[in-house]
């Protein structure tokens, strides 16, 4: 596996620390919903949210289907979590700093900025983001001095990085139907 975030305020999580086998079993899961978003024409990023052994939120990119750039995975299975906490009337703070996030992909900064405001204990991601990762990449978000902005989070990444890298230079071998047409310039 990979490198753990420096010591910071979340150290609640070291209560409820998954085991090797549940990293095992809930990233495999998560590259699952990867797979999915490839099938589908998406950037395959595969996101489940556990709290208490149980999927709350699972998401994949969504930017493609529905020409909206927020919909990343981390944000539609954030969605289905706080949906669930108004179902269940559940005060969504207390579920988020009991959360465990697995992702394929390193979260990008918008993502990890969410992911830190919501107190989102431990992120559990497969491959780095080199253009856009939130989790030291570009950015540490989890760890940095940041005012107001919720508490830091621990991480662990490079589990699995080499599959996810797989996945992702699938989607990039194929057409993206999607993707804005190049313009030429005019002398």
């Amino acid at each position: 596996m990979g490198t753990e975030s420096e010591e910071n305020p979340a150290d609640s999580i070291d209560s409820f620390q998954p085991s090797p086998e549940e990293i095992e079993h809930w990233m495999q899961k998560a590259f699952d919903v990867a797979k999915e978003a490839l099938k589908n024409g998406e950037v395959p990023v595969g996101c489940l949210m556990v709290y208490n052994n149980e999927v709350l939120g699972r998401g994949r990119n969504e930017v493609n289907e529905t020409k909206n750039a927020t919909r990343h995975a981390e944000m539609v299975a954030l969605d289905q979590v706080l949906q669930w906490c108004q179902q269940e009337n559940r005060d969504s703070k207390g579920v988020f700093k009991e959360t465990v996030l697995y992702v394929t992909v390193e979260p990008c900064i918008m993502c990890a900025g969410a992911l830190r405001l919501l107190h989102i204990p431990l992120v559990v991601y497969g491959c780095g983001n080199e253009r856009f990762g939130g989790c030291g990449s570009v950015l540490n978000v989890p760890a940095d001095q940041l005012p107001r902005t919720g508490a830091p989070f621990k991480f662990i990444s490079g589990f699995k990085s080499e599959e996810a890298v797989e996945l992702l230079k699938s989607f990039y071998k194929q057409e993206n139907p999607n993707a804005p047409k190049p313009k030429t310039r005019k002398d």
